[in-house]
């Protein structure tokens, strides 16, 4: 799924109006529909409505909301602003047809379901109270400037009160990527968003989440023209992307044409790290493994992961020689193996001869921060798989979540690299420049190890022969649906990484289901 800029929006439906053909103003019947349809199926007659209305299209679709709900036996309240007397010619439509339908209801039945105030100076804000849904859509992605003056007042006095809040397309005052220069305590804090047609770009930025709160795509039928004017680089993973990605084993299938991986992972008192890479790695596909690791670890990775080979380093407690890789299909370094002086040269080392594919992760990315020079030697199309903190050891630190990710995005290209910002919706960089946003994970995987498991998933699936950046897309997902499923049984305090990887084989499953 695309994740078109403002401006992008503007295009399509543009082109949705001219192409399908349909009037802007039926276009903003059928979004108003969705959105008072979602409001009908998640709050009964009984609630009370007030609608705050923009003078553009936005407001637009507030006031059609408004009568639809009035049409459906809501009382609605309904606050207009026109302080400058410019509605927008669909918001001026929507206007008469909200007061004709409040006449002409009072004219039948001799009750008025909508009360209808257009503000043109001074407003008094009616009381918000805790059982209110009030319905944001005084701006919507056309906003180009922080809010100010009245309508800022207006977005404080809303934030300020117990009331739900459901915001039509976007928070208004947020912009709908870059909010570097906004002024956040000037935007709606909605508890629900309901989207239309595509995803917003600063919702995936986990500063902007106490303002957009719970959201959802509702589908419109926009029309893509899918031309150069709305290409993009940033996309929104599902399933369906995922499923075809998902290759089909051969009936011949056998441990050597399944891939053999090899593991750098644990120092002493680290093996945890390792046991858990390995683990995944065995969880998800993979012919075979091989670990490197100190003999301090042999015995506990014996015990554990009893399907995998040792590589013993001569070192006994920590990561402090490179060695042959030419054997292996594809190689992951870094969890737990700390950043003695030692496993810091053998890392470069290690690194500058491999020849396979790689995942480079937790303090194989810490050495890399502290050695940043080191990252010209990294091969093209290897895989990073910073947390947030690894990776400002990479960029340093940013104002933002969405400067971050452009930084992010110029090292990706820069290097011909792949890195992967691990978090909510964690976003999958490649080296062209596009952007994946993962839809699977919750927060009970904020959890020690968690990481380390993902690390493992990718690598498997780079043995397995699978384009690093389908495998590092895929792995995400896998991961992700996994801890979704563990957390769905065991909920979100009760789930631990190991749950992560007993849950795997499950989300291979699900992703396999039609």
């Amino acid at each position: 799924m695309k994740i078109l800029s403002a401006a992008q929006l503007k295009i399509v439906d543009a082109y949705t109006i001219e192409h399908e053909p349909v009037s802007s103003t039926n276009l903003m019947e059928r979004a108003s529909r969705a959105v008072a349809d979602k409001i009908r199926e998640c709050w009964s007659s009984d609630t009370p409505i007030k609608v705050f209305a923009g003078p553009g299209n936005n407001g637009g679709d507030a006031l059609a909301i408004a009568r639809m709900l009035g049409e459906a036996s809501y009382k609605v309240y309904v606050y207009l602003f026109n302080t400058s007397d410019g509605l927008s010619p669909d918001c001026q439509i929507n206007k008469q047809r909200l007061v004709d339908f409040q006449d002409v209801k009072q004219n039948m039945l001799g009750v008025r379901n909508v009360e209808f105030v257009e503000v043109t100076s001074q407003f008094t804000p009616p009381k918000l109270e805790e059982g209110d849904l009030v319905v944001d859509g005084l701006f919507g992605t056309g906003l180009s400037r922080p809010l100010n003056g009245g309508f800022a007042s207006v977005v404080k006095y809303i934030n300020a009160s117990p009331a739900t809040v459901v915001s039509i397309d976007v928070p208004s005052g947020l912009m709908c990527e870059d909010n570097t220069y906004n002024v956040m305590n000037h935007i709606i804090k909605a508890n629900y968003t309901y989207t239309i047609q595509y995803p917003k770009l600063a919702f995936f930025f986990p500063e902007n989440d106490q303002y957009v709160g719970e959201w959802e795509i509702l589908d419109i039928g926009i029309i893509d023209p899918n031309t150069e004017e709305t290409a993009t680089c940033y996309h929104f993973t599902e399933k369906k992307d995922m499923v075809p990605m998902l290759k089909n084993r051969s009936k011949f299938a056998h441990k050597g044409t399944m891939g053999h991986a090899v593991l750098i992972a644990g120092k002493k008192g680290m093996a945890g790290a390792a046991i858990l890479s390995a683990r995944a790695c065995m969880r998800s596909g993979l012919g075979k493994l091989t670990i490197r690791t100190p003999e301090s670890n042999v015995r506990i990775m014996q015990e554990s992961v009893p399907e995998a080979v040792l590589n013993i380093d001569v070192d006994a407690n920590c990561f402090s020689q490179s060695f042959d890789t030419s054997e292996f299909d594809a190689m992951a370094i870094g969890p737990g193996i700390g950043t003695s002086s030692y496993t810091v040269q053998a890392f470069i080392e290690q690194v500058s001869m491999t020849k396979c594919p790689m995942v480079i992760d937790a303090d194989a990315l810490n050495i890399l921060g502290s050695h940043r020079g080191w990252i010209n030697q990294l091969p093209r199309r290897c895989i990073l798989t910073p947390h947030k903190k690894e990776l400002f050891g990479l960029i340093s630190t940013t104002r933002n979540s969405y400067e971050e990710l452009e930084r992010t995005r110029e090292l990706a290209v820069r290097q011909r690299i792949y890195i992967l910002i691990k978090g909510a919706y964690s976003a999958v960089v490649t080296p062209q420049g596009n952007v994946y946003f993962n839809s699977t994970g919750n927060p009970g995987m904020a959890t020690a190890g968690a990481g380390d498991v993902l690390t493992g998933i990718i690598l498997s699936l780079l043995a397995q022969s699978y384009d690093p950046e389908i495998a590092l897309r895929l792995g995400v997902y896998l991961h992700g649906l996994a801890g979704d499923l563990a957390a769905e049984e065991l909920s979100y305090e009760g789930l631990i990484s190991t749950d992560i990887v007993n849950y795997l084989p499950k989300a291979f499953k699900k992703l396999r289901e039609k």
